[in-house]
């Protein structure tokens, strides 16, 4: 069992303790004695990247902390409370999560009609929102596919889901159905994003590059049982642009991941 990011003089936003889960009664356990635990970084935050094979539970972990899935056995907590209706966490998902049937505005302020907030504030707030998210002059259109690109749906989630909560995002493979430029695009504003306003980022993708270009932290997840097995630390300038991606540190730091998660495959699988 291996825990990371465990400091007891600081405060946790996120804790997985002793995570296991199994669908057919213990026979076979798809996590299994799993702690992780990310720091509380107050007006800083963190941008922590998943990776792992098909099937470790990279996806399962984030539905715990997204109050969408309970494990068969371990505590989850956010911000040192069980997760439930009252700090549960937003979740932008690959496919697109918008409802078709509401406008732009709308989704984006959903949260916030929710919490009783005025139509009046929901919408000047969804509206800083959409701005920050490239959407100007998209807040009446509906929030559906080909109305709007793909592109813009997910800055529509991602939009919603800070408005929801802007301490913590959690992100499962949010740009894998994108076309490369968009995608690119779409890495660039998440990391101005980050900066902006400072959220702790859970981001599940299986692009090594696209893990090492926006995070800080990466952490590997081996199957059979799922467990976090490596933790790597992205020694980049916040401040990242297209250059980033050719300078010599992070071309090294893709090889480094890319060897890591070949030794964890090679090491769990004989």
């Amino acid at each position: 069992m291996i825990t990371f990011n465990d400091n007891p003089d600081q405060a946790n936003i996120i804790e997985l303790r002793g995570i296991g889960q199994t669908y057919d009664g213990g026979k076979n356990w798809i996590i299994k004695d799993l702690d992780f635990v990310i720091e509380d970084k107050p007006n800083q935050g963190q941008f922590v990247s998943i990776l792992g094979m098909s099937g470790s539970g990279k996806s399962t972990l984030l539905r715990y902390v997204a109050g969408l899935q309970t494990p068969s056995e371990g505590k989850v907590l956010v911000n040192n409370k069980p997760v439930d209706r009252s700090n549960r966490v937003s979740m932008v998902f690959q496919q697109y999560s918008s409802l078709p049937w509401m406008t732009v505005l709308d989704n984006v302020g959903l949260a916030l009609n929710y919490q009783g907030v005025s139509k009046k504030e929901r919408d000047a707030r969804a509206m800083e929102m959409l701005i920050d998210m490239g959407l100007e002059g998209q807040e009446h259109k509906y929030a559906q596919y080909p109305t709007l690109s793909g592109g813009q749906l997910q800055r529509v989630a991602i939009g919603r889901s800070l408005l929801a909560n802007s301490k913590v995002l959690l992100m499962d493979e949010p740009f894998g159905a994108l076309d490369i430029k968009t995608r690119f695009q779409m890495q660039d504003l998440l990391s101005s994003i980050w900066r902006k306003y400072d959220p702790t980022i859970v981001f599940v993708t299986h692009d090594i590059s696209e893990a090492v270009y926006l995070a800080d932290d990466i952490y590997i997840l081996r199957a059979k049982p799922g467990q976090i097995v490596e933790h790597i630390d992205i020694d980049l300038s916040l401040e990242r642009n297209k250059q980033t991606k050719r300078e010599p540190r992070f071309i090294e730091l893709v090889h480094e991941v890319e060897d890591r998660m070949v030794a964890v495959g090679e090491q769990f699988s004989s």
